[in-house]
């Protein structure tokens, strides 16, 4: 690649147990996050073609790093490893020894002065070098995982890996490779009794969304306390809000938050968005097997639904807990 002062951070794939229970016709949201393990071995479970692509030691090592970073997935550490030297199997200049043309070297191709930055900032574990090196693993992986932290990972990504490498293209491909390295979640039971979300966040906007099930729908409406009901984007507006993450207030605006997700790639917690003649008209609350949350129109409460119908007009999903760095891409600094 052209570059890093690095940052890839971290896809966390959680399974989170959300229970909604009716009481007095009111239905209520309860909620069980699994606490991220910081020990060996932490996040989420390598898939098949991980196992099959990465030297077991190295993916020890991706593992136990991320601990370094409370909540950053391991697979964005090794998705940076497979991009950068193919997880030190590469034999271009600079992996084992020199530099490449960018002055980048070792396993996760760190410019001298960021590594030293870092090591200087972090204790590195043993098992490294003395002094830490760019070309000993433990250390390049420890030291990427401390600056992906730094950068802003788990917290925003997108901007953490392009810290590491100021590209979008490289945002992409680290981001996809993660993605085939973790074990694909459960796709959700698309009902508010039990249902599975691939991050805090995407669970506690489940849950309000799901204790709000009756209220009528009212246009423009922001909630039963100040409008009497709500209307669709009010709802997914107010439900991301209690998970702390701010939406504009109109689906038309709604739909340009974070990236965009392909009806075959929607999980729970995906905002699902219908256009006609141009126009965004109407936006749910996806919880998986193919089923919304929303507000869908008079006369018609808060309810869950079919995302796809007769005569629908489906335009996209996306997601909101993944907002896409808008920086222009430039040489690695």
């Amino acid at each position: 690649m052209l570059g890093k002062g690095l940052g890839a951070g971290a896809a966390i794939l959680m399974v989170l147990v959300v229970v909604v229970a009716a009481i007095l016709g009111t239905v209520a949201a309860f909620e069980h996050v699994a606490t991220p393990n910081t020990a060996a071995g932490a996040g989420s479970t390598p898939s098949p073609a991980a196992r099959a692509d990465i030297p077991p030691q190295l993916l020890a090592l991706y593992q136990h790093a991320a601990g370094d970073c409370p909540g950053l997935d391991w697979s964005t550490l090794a998705g940076i490893g497979k991009v950068e030297t193919d997880h030190g199997r590469a034999t271009l200049p600079g992996v084992h020894e020199g530099e490449n043309f960018a002055g980048a070297a070792g396993l996760m191709q760190f410019l001298e002065p960021t590594f030293a930055a870092v090591t200087s900032r972090h204790r590195l574990p043993p098992g490294g070098a003395n002094p830490p090196s760019r070309y000993n693993d433990s250390d390049a992986i420890h030291t990427a995982a401390f600056y992906l932290c730094d950068s802003g990972a788990p917290r925003d990504l997108h901007a953490a890996i392009f810290t590491y490498n100021h590209s979008q293209d490289y945002v992409a491909q680290v981001l996809a490779c993660a993605a085939r390295y973790r074990l694909a979640p459960p796709t959700g039971s698309g009902d508010c009794h039990t249902i599975t979300a691939p991050n805090p966040a995407a669970a506690q906007a489940i849950s309000y969304a799901c204790s709000q099930l009756g209220q009528p729908y009212v246009w423009g409406g922001t909630g039963p306390e100040t409008s009497g009901g709500w209307d669709c984007s009010g709802l997914v507006q107010a439900a991301y809000a209690r998970a702390g993450i701010t939406l504009p207030r109109t689906s038309e605006e709604q739909v340009g938050v974070g990236p965009r997700i392909l009806y075959e790639q929607l999980e729970p917690g995906d905002l699902i968005f219908y256009r006609s003649g141009g126009d965004v008209h109407h936006v749910g609350l996806y919880l998986g097997a193919g089923k919304m949350i929303h507000a869908p129109d008079f006369g018609k409460p808060v309810q869950i639904g079919e995302v796809k119908y007769p005569g629908n007009d489906f335009y996209t999903g996306t997601r909101p807990t993944e907002r896409v760095s808008t920086t222009d891409s430039r040489a690695r600094t």
